[in-house]
Formats: structure tokens, sequence, C-alpha cells
């Protein structure tokens, strides 16, 4: 198993478990059979709050509080602008509403009010409009510790400073790499989320990457690219390769 290089590697000291590989290359999960057509930017749009932002990632869900979920569904950009599908509940579910959001842009969601402060290629930020979600959003998990399901929403979906801080350094320290391999391997860290690569395409030179959280999968980045920029619980990486056994990501936030 191949660990994370560099002198942040001991930071990550969360087991990892590595499980069986599974079929062959052409029919893993998801897998392209041709070469998907690449973003055509801008990576972001809106500036993300410094604070109290909910981070919702491309392909995943978000358990908000005061109840319900959403989910950032599909992406689009046309060179100048960008814009999100934002699904209601955390989880896809058939007949679910979704509406296409702008940065700026007020929107509900679950019956509770939010702003779309950024839209980028790999997440969607909301602010949410009312001081008792805000407050919600910051509070301390009830556990000290993940246990495992729901009961860690706390650690999962949070604007908590010291969950944040926890999760950070859980991670690779900025400038090294996490390398995660391909079909099997698990990396797990201190507050409940798991980073697993569902498979390598070396013919398209793409992968996919995804995350869980709360017994839910909280990112789903499909066919990402060298040089694509990917978040965890407010961690940010550029995969910087991509062979047949691995994906490396190098940390790019502090």
């Amino acid at each position: 198993m191949r660990r994370a290089s560099g002198s942040g590697a001991g930071a990550v000291a969360a087991a990892v478990l590595l499980l069986s590989g599974c079929g062959d290359g052409a029919a893993r999960n998801g897998e392209p059979t041709a070469a998907p057509a690449r973003d055509s930017g801008p990576v972001c749009v809106g500036a993300a709050p410094a604070t109290g932002g909910l981070h919702v990632l491309r392909g995943g869900g978000f358990r908000l509080p005061g109840g319900g979920g959403v989910r950032y569904a599909a992406a689009h950009a046309d060179g100048s602008t960008r814009t999100a599908v934002l699904g209601d509940g955390a989880r896809y579910e058939a007949g679910r509403t979704q509406q296409t959001v702008r940065a700026g842009q007020r929107i509900t969601v679950s019956g509770h009010a939010y702003t779309v402060r950024q839209i980028c290629s790999y997440r969607v930020v909301l602010e949410p409009a009312a001081e008792r979600d805000r407050a919600a959003a910051a509070a301390a998990p009830g556990s000290p510790r993940p246990v495992g399901g729901e009961a860690d929403d706390g650690f999962c979906f949070t604007t908590n400073p010291a969950v944040l801080a926890t999760a950070s350094k859980g991670f690779p320290a900025r400038g090294d790499t996490l390398t995660v391999l391909d079909n099997g391997g698990v990396w797990r860290f201190p507050t409940g989320l798991s980073i697993t690569v569902s498979y390598v395409d070396t013919k398209t030179r793409t992968a996919r990457i995804s995350g869980d959280c709360a017994a839910l999968p909280v990112a789903d980045y499909d066919t990402v690219r060298t040089g694509d920029t990917v978040e965890f619980t407010g961690v940010l990486f550029t995969v910087t390769g991509l062979t047949e056994r691995a994906v490396r990501l190098k940390r790019t936030s502090t």
C-alpha cells in the first residue's frame, strides 16, 4: 500500500484499509468508454465567505441544518460563466425537484433560505440566511469522535472551526501528496470521511474519486483529470498524477 509522500505523511495517521479488487478495467464502476469533454470553465464564479459557508461537493449530498438536504447534481460552464444544478435531498431519489442556480442567487432548499455565494467545478458554497441555521451549522458535534452513520452529521456537515481544524490536520501538509490506490484503496480520516478511487482509465486519462461521510456520498468526482481541483472537508487538492494503480492528490490549501 502506498502512503502519502513528503513531510506531511505522518499527519495522515488514520488507518488505511485495503479492500480486495474486483472486476477488470473495462467493467469497473462508471468508467468512461471515450474521453469526456473538458469543462470549459471558469473554475469558479463568486466568492466563498471566509466562515459560515456550507460546502456542497460535486456529485455529493449535504445534510442541512434544521433538516433536509441538498445535492450538487450537475455542473455547467460555457467559458465565461458557470451554473450548478442543485437537487432537493441529500441523496438521489427519483422525482425529487432540481433547480439551476447562479452565484449570488437567493434560493430555498428544504424550506430554508440560502444565498449561493460561489459555484465551482468542484463545489457550491451556500450561506444560510437565518441566524438559527448558521448557528446550527457551527454547533459542536454531540460526540467527541465519529461513531458511524447519521450520528456523525456534526463532523461531516459543519462549519465548526474545531471540527474543520481536526479534518485539516488529518491530511498531508500543504504541498505534500496523498496517494489513493485504484479500485481497492480506502483512506479513512479522523472526522469520519473516507476517500476511494473506483477507477483510473489510462486511455482517457481520467479517474473517479469519491467521498463518504456519515453514511452519505458527499462527493463524486467522476472523470477528473490531472490539473483538476477536488475538495474534501474544506481542504483543496490538485490532481497531480493518474496511473493504472493510483491517483495522486497534492494539497494546495492551508
